[in-house]
């Protein structure tokens, strides 16, 4: 075979790997373009969160500077689309009080929620001699000797959308949830058992971000 036969396969050989390159990148080109017209058309809402309660087993700021707590929160989620499914890959819940967290983390186990499904989660949020800034303590105090202490509860983490086969990347979501507490005479919760626990029902709606 002549160098300029071997030279006339080779040209040929590379404009077949040529169309089978950019028939590949077109293809998936109008994957990409379709995936996204469907995104634009369902338009996903974000979830619906409310606070149903608040359960207060202990709250001590006797201590200077430092909080001991621990809650029990119930909180649902809504997934308002119809068409479209949320992974909760990742949500952590959590108190503050004047943007300051005062309690742990605590970890809601991974789950997916439905077209239109409600979720309700009812974790335990505390925590032991948690440090608190000296100019929030001394607000602490006075609120909780005026019976009224307002504190949020926060959730936040990482979900993603689920439109059919097709599952988007990580989001970040942000709720956050107000709750306000009243203690002695002004209390206006209920107590739970023999524990000294005080039940708060709120039904409180959040504000969410994702």
């Amino acid at each position: 075979m002549s160098v300029k036969e071997c030279n006339h396969h080779k040209g040929k050989k590379h404009k077949r790997l040529r169309k089978i390159f950019w028939g590949i990148i077109i293809f998936l080109f109008i994957v990409l373009v379709t995936i996204l017209i469907i995104w634009a058309i369902l338009k996903p809402s974000k979830p619906s969160f409310i606070l149903q309660d608040v359960t207060v087993y202990a709250f001590n700021a006797t201590v200077p500077n430092f909080l001991t707590s621990n809650f029990q929160v119930t909180v649902s989620s809504r997934n308002p689309n119809d068409k479209i499914g949320v992974y909760y890959d990742r949500l952590d819940t959590y108190v503050t009080y004047r943007s300051q967290q005062v309690t742990y983390r605590t970890a809601i186990p991974p789950s997916y929620q439905g077209h239109k499904e409600v979720d309700v989660w009812s974790p335990f949020v505390y925590g032991t001699n948690v440090p608190v800034a000296p100019y929030n303590f001394v607000g602490l105090s006075q609120d909780q000797t005026n019976g009224n202490v307002l504190v949020v509860v926060k959730l936040d983490g990482r979900v993603r959308w689920k439109v059919g086969a097709f599952i988007s990347g990580h989001y970040h979501i942000f709720v956050r949830c107000p709750a306000f507490i009243t203690f002695g005479s002004r209390s206006n919760g209920i107590s739970v058992g023999d524990s000294g626990a005080v039940k708060y029902q709120l039904v409180q709606r959040c504000t969410v971000n994702v």
